[in-house]
């Protein structure tokens, strides 16, 4: 059986919210904060949990981007549950396996790993739509 995921698209109005990975695969790459689903967690405790670990921040899960499974994606074959989230409370500040936190201007993105450049287009397109 392939690993679950989520990870958080937190945009603050032009910038969104990403994490440096402080462990392989793309140490050192910039990615949208997450993290594997553990036993008898649900999608959603899941991604308040792995945001708060890696951010310092308390989200909200307001919108499923979609599925992404393509077994390339990433190389430990991992199915991510992107959703878009809402910030609630916290300071922003690096912890569990991320080395930074920060926000980046939409129009000056840095290289993203796995395919969050894509889920991050596919999260713009479904604001874009409400």
């Amino acid at each position: 059986m392939r690993p679950l995921a989520c990870d958080s698209v937190l945009f603050d109005r032009d910038r969104i919210l990403l994490i440096k990975r402080g462990l392989q695969p793309s140490k050192g790459s910039w990615a949208l904060p997450g993290g594997r689903i553990e036993a008898n967690e649900t999608v959603e405790h899941c991604l308040v949990r792995e945001a708060k670990e890696e951010t310092g921040l308390s989200v909200v899960p307001l919108k499923l981007v979609g599925i992404y499974s393509n077994p390339r994606r990433d190389p430990r074959e991992v199915i991510s549950l992107p959703f878009i989230v809402k910030r609630m409370s916290g300071r922003l500040k690096a912890g569990s396996d991320a080395t930074e936190a920060k926000w980046f201007p939409i129009s000056k993105l840095p290289k993203l790993a796995f395919d969050h450049r894509m889920i991050l287009k596919d999260a713009l397109n479904l604001i874009n739509e409400l």
